[in-house]
């Protein structure tokens, strides 16, 4: 029998959960920001100026932001796209002093129309979209 959400969240410790309750207001706000926003003042909401490193080992703050983001976009009840949740991480690396940097692609589909993709590295690894990222050329990073 699959575990239902109630009963994965009460198997969570309190750390995870600060995390994944972070994940989910952020996957959020830049959910609103891209619907309600134009694009340069939406992006500039995960561009804000890191803060002084934390003093968890910065592997650890990789691997739990990318399992919160994950997990926040699983449970919400409207699909979050790669602008969305690049947002998001980019957003809560940037405030843990991870210097995360969105790029932005741009690719044709088989009908010639454009299509866009994002996607977010830090430390030299590729934290969402990385799948996607080696079909559309960058033309632009953030910040």
């Amino acid at each position: 029998m699959k575990p239902t959400a109630i009963h994965r969240w009460s198997r969570l410790d309190r750390s995870k959960r600060i995390l994944l309750v972070e994940a989910i207001g952020a996957v959020c706000v830049a959910s609103l920001a891209v619907k309600l926003l134009p694009f340069k003042a939406a992006i500039r909401l995960g561009s804000r100026a890191s803060v002084p490193a934390c003093s968890t080992s910065r592997a650890d703050v990789l691997s739990g932001v990318r399992w919160a983001i994950d997990a926040a976009t699983r449970n919400l009840p409207w699909n979050a796209v790669c602008i969305h949740r690049g947002l998001a991480t980019q957003w809560m690396l940037r405030r843990r002093g991870i210097d995360a940097r969105l790029h932005y692609g741009l690719a044709k589909d088989d009908e010639k129309a454009l299509r866009a993709h994002v996607w977010v590295d830090a430390l030299g690894e590729t934290l969402v979209g990385g799948d996607e990222a080696g079909d559309y050329v960058r033309v632009a990073t953030f910040p």
